[in-house]
């Protein structure tokens, strides 16, 4: 039996209730079933999601005893994959009917591709104002950087099998838990000589609901921190790009001083650095006017007035992230001197 082009492989953490929804719209993809297989790795998790998995999937993979993280999972899913494309889909990614389609006509158009991935689309299925805006941030970002990219994104995108096995796949001793390690991994791909398309049209409807605390325990441990680490340690090695660029940075800088004016203003009981923070965070919000006028275009003038306040916060957590980032960085590599 001739080999499927394309190894979908799904890692899955009590997601029994939603792979009926994934799995399914996974089935109903318009690439002809004969040139993919679909494999799910159940990652410990106790409930129905193996049970559930076995009705769509062409192999289910359960794991026992402590779960291992995504990065894992998709390992193993890559090991028992038999095509010569990884597409890796997260079990909260409802793909669109041609999601595989296009990722088939990119690996057919353009063979020098190591890598690609696409972008949420603009319809989560959570409402509310906090998970629209994390969902529609995630778009705008990937929107904004379409083309050939120095990352990578797990929940919707493919790697060449040839190039994920030279990289060794994810790193799972450093991300044992849900955070950059498709980040890293791209990095990694770059560093061989791969290219990386980011095309957004490759799209699929997240089903999160976004909690205010998961979101700062998002934005701070989970991603900002490690990958400030990342990026010091990788330091004129990686091009900077999508929310990392010199005009990001720049915003964040500016917060971390508006910030500390505003502790200064309180501790001082004095209003002018309250004054000048003020300007200062009015200047991050006009420098993302452009954002904000993409969200309005999405949900209108009045959703895109409430992203401000929780797009200057996302800020402030990179602050914050940045510099635990850049402390743990300093920290780990004094040590190695001191025992010298």
């Amino acid at each position: 039996m001739r080999n499927p082009e394309f190894s979908v492989i799904v890692p899955a953490f009590r997601a029994a209730h939603l792979l009926p929804d994934t799995l399914g719209a996974l089935a109903a993809s318009d690439l002809p079933r004969e040139s993919w297989e679909l494999i799910v790795v159940d990652d410990a998790s106790g409930d129905d999601t193996a049970t559930v998995a076995a009705e769509y999937a062409n192999r289910v993979i359960a794991l026992v005893g402590r779960p291992s993280g995504p990065g894992s999972a998709r390992n193993i899913g890559a090991k028992a994959a038999r095509g010569s494309w990884l597409v890796f889909v997260d079990a909260d990614v409802r793909v669109h009917r041609d999601t595989l389609s296009r990722i088939a006509a990119h690996a057919t158009a353009h063979p020098e591709l190591v890598a690609m991935f696409g972008a949420y689309d603009a319809h989560p299925a959570a409402h509310g104002l906090l998970s629209e805006y994390r969902n529609l941030l995630h778009r705008q970002v990937h929107c904004a950087g379409a083309g050939e990219t120095e990352t990578f994104w797990a929940g919707c995108g493919a790697v060449r099998r040839d190039a994920f096995e030279a990289v060794s796949g994810f790193d799972v001793a450093r991300f044992a838990r849900p955070s950059i390690e498709d980040i890293e991994l791209g990095y990694r791909l770059r560093d061989r000589g791969g290219r990386i398309l980011l095309d957004p049209s490759i799209q699929g409807t997240h089903l999160k609901r976004w909690s205010f605390f998961a979101m700062l325990r998002t934005d701070i441990r989970d991603r900002g921190v490690p990958w400030m680490r990342l990026l010091l340690e990788r330091r004129n090695r990686t091009k900077r790009s999508l929310n990392t660029g010199p005009a990001e940075q720049l915003k964040v800088l500016l917060v971390a001083l508006a910030a500390v004016l505003l502790v200064a203003s309180l501790v001082l009981r004095d209003t002018r650095p309250g004054l000048v923070a003020a300007v200062l965070l009015l200047a991050v919000a006009a420098g993302n006017a452009p954002t904000y006028a993409w969200f309005a275009t999405q949900r209108g003038w009045p959703f895109a007035l409430c992203v401000v306040p929780l797009h200057l916060l996302y800020y402030v957590c990179s602050t914050i992230a940045a510099a635990i980032g850049v402390s743990q960085y300093l920290v780990s590599n004094l040590r190695p001197r001191a025992e010298k």
